[in-house]
């Protein structure tokens, strides 16, 4: 949802040559669609998440700049300079009920506005 809602936001701020792309610390969805709940969340939002495949991050991407979406996966990824997306942690909705999907996705909508702002100076 992340790399979705942050395209999105880039592109109406008029940064739509940045270059957005999502991945996972581990492999056990690679070559998936999202999960059709957050899929279904993105939708209610006016976002379209159909083109989506999960991914396994690689360290020898060449990226300028490298977000996780909780500590956990910020600790997996030291030695990248990753950051994290948001103030606080973005917890993982997969393993509870399909509201909150809405929940993560209205916290990654704040935290993408505040990137956008941070990107667009």
């Amino acid at each position: 949802m992340g790399e979705v809602v942050l395209r999105a936001k880039l592109a109406e701020a008029g940064l739509a040559g940045v270059e957005v792309t999502s991945s996972g610390t581990g492999g056990w969805h690679v070559g998936d669609r999202m999960d059709p709940r957050a899929a279904a969340a993105l939708r209610r939002r006016g976002y379209d998440g159909s083109a989506h495949r999960a991914r396994r991050f690689q360290r020898t991407w060449d990226r300028d700049l490298v977000l996780a979406m909780d500590s956990g996966h910020l600790a997996e990824l030291s030695g990248t300079e990753a950051q994290l997306f948001a103030r606080d942690d973005v917890p993982d909705p997969y393993y509870g009920e399909d509201d909150g999907f809405d929940e993560v996705l209205a916290q990654i909508e704040k935290a993408a506005d505040q990137w956008v702002d941070r990107l667009h100076r």
